[in-house]
Parts: C-alpha cells; sequence; structure tokens
C-alpha cells in the first residue's frame, strides 16, 4: 500500500475517533445539563423536608416545655397536699379529746357545785339525788362517745371481758357464774378498754 493511502486511511480513522469523542462529550454535556436541570428542584425539596423538621422540632420542644411545667405543677401540689395532711393528722391527734372534754365540763361542773353544796346540805338524801344525777350525766356523755360499760353481775364469766379477782362458794349459784362486780369494764367501740374485775362463783 502506498504512503499516500496509508495518510488517508489514518486521517479517516482519526476523524471517525474524534467525532465519536465529540458526540460521547456531547452527551456528557447533555446528561450535566439535565442533572443541572434536575438540581433545583431536589434543592427545593431538601430545604422544604428540613423546614418541616425544624417545624416538627420546634412543636416537641414546645410540647416538651408544657409537659415539665405540668410535671413541676403536680409535684408542687402534691407536697402541699402531704404538708395539709401532716398538718391535719397533727391537729386530729392534738385535740381528739376536744369534744369529748367539752361533753363532760358539764359534769364537772355538776360535781363542784355539789360539793359547795353539800357543806350547808342537812337532808343526805338530797346529796346523794345530786350525786346519782351527775353519775347519769356523766354516763350519757361515755355513751355518747361510743363507752358503754360491762357490769356483768349473774352473767357467765367470760376471760374475753372479765377478770377474776377471786372465787367463792354461793348457794344457788352455778360454777362459773359472776356474783360480785368489784370494778365495772368498760368498751370503746367494740375494743376493750378496761375488763370488768369480778367474783366468781366455784
Amino acid at each position: 500500500m502506498s504512503d499516500r493511502k496509508k495518510n488517508t486511511s489514518h486521517k479517516k480513522v482519526k476523524k471517525n475517533q474524534e467525532s465519536e469523542i465529540d458526540y460521547d462529550e456531547k452527551l456528557d454535556s447533555e446528561s450535566g445539563s439535565e442533572e443541572l436541570k434536575e438540581n433545583p428542584v431536589d434543592e427545593e425539596k431538601k430545604e422544604a423536608s428540613i423546614e418541616s423538621l425544624q417545624e416538627q422540632l420546634e412543636k416537641l420542644q414546645e410540647q416538651s416545655k408544657e409537659n415539665l411545667d405540668k410535671a413541676i405543677r403536680a409535684q408542687a401540689e402534691m407536697e402541699n397536699l402531704r404538708k395539709r395532711t401532716t398538718r391535719d393528722v397533727e391537729n386530729a391527734h392534738k385535740y381528739a379529746l376536744e369534744k369529748f372534754t367539752t361533753e363532760l365540763l358539764p359534769v364537772m361542773d355538776s360535781l363542784e357545785l355539789g360539793l359547795s353544796a353539800s357543806t350547808n346540805v342537812e337532808n343526805v338524801d338530797d346529796l346523794r339525788k345530786g350525786m346519782e344525777l351527775t353519775l347519769e350525766m356523766f354516763g350519757t356523755v361515755m355513751e355518747k362517745f361510743g363507752i358503754t360499760t360491762i357490769a356483768p353481775e349473774g352473767e357467765k364469766f367470760n376471760p374475753e371481758l372479765h377478770e377474776a379477782v377471786s372465787m367463792q362458794e354461793a348457794e344457788d349459784v352455778d360454777s362459773g357464774i359472776i356474783v360480785t362486780v368489784i370494778q365495772k369494764g368498760y368498751i370503746l367501740n367494740e375494743r376493750l378498754i378496761r375488763p370488768a374485775m369480778v367474783v366468781v362463783a366455784k
């Protein structure tokens, strides 16, 4: 093959290669242009997403602040309730006998009047009658506060309510029956506060 033909062939190959390169560059350029065209949209989406996340974060922060305020207020209310309850309990213990004492005052007044009048009383029966009335007043006050008397003479001995001081022979009385009450017992709202001291028949 002659040198002229070789040169001509070489030029054609080179031209074809350059054309291919130009075509590839054109494709890359067009592709890049398309990417550039798409980028603004993507940026807008990203900005919108960031704004949305910021709004959500602000809402969550606000809600967290509100919840914290509620928790602090609830804790303060609980502390106030605890203090108030403690104070009420202390006052209840401190003044538990206030009403009972108020009810007993007339009984004390009656006893004092009786003692004052006893110095000038000629009839003992009148003095006795006054004492009986005072004792009746006292019993009424006790019943009002749930205190009942245990006076079990003639009843069967009950170790849960009675305390035997002694035992004695007694005619016409069955064994285990209480023949004498030395000291009355008392129950407060169904709770024994003092057993009756008794003498029981053998």
